[in-house]
């Protein structure tokens, strides 16, 4: 997975000083890819995490087993919206990994880890 984040982070399209790939790992063992695109009126952004749980829907998969997230950065996690898909596709126990250069993890948290008091 964090192969495909990133090399997919290369093709990021941003504004602003963080390129952001993402792998997301279906039920069946599948790996799709996403990155974030960014666009000049910032209200209609893209964010990598979306980008990878879309294609694993258009692609026929409705479960997400896992999602890595990788950006040049020392702390970094999913924002409150992503994670709103995070928990719809993969539930509590989804793993939530980001990584700030390839192979050197920041977090490895379940869905529930990361935001305990998420409303069900």
């Amino acid at each position: 997975m964090s192969d495909v984040a990133w090399e997919t982070r290369n093709n990021a399209r941003v504004h602003g000083p963080t390129r952001v790939g993402c792998a997301a790992l279906s039920e069946s063992g599948e790996i799709f890819r996403g990155c974030n695109i960014e666009h000049r009126f910032r209200s209609h952004d893209i964010h990598a995490e979306v980008n990878a749980i879309s294609s694993l829907v258009a692609n026929g998969s409705s479960r997400l087993v896992a999602i890595l997230i990788a950006a040049e950065r020392d702390r970094f996690t999913p924002c409150g919206s992503c994670m709103d898909w995070v928990f719809e596709l993969g539930g509590e126990n989804c793993l939530v990994l980001s990584e700030r250069l390839p192979g050197v993890a920041n977090n490895e948290l379940t869905a529930q880890e990361l935001m305990p008091f998420y409303p069900f």
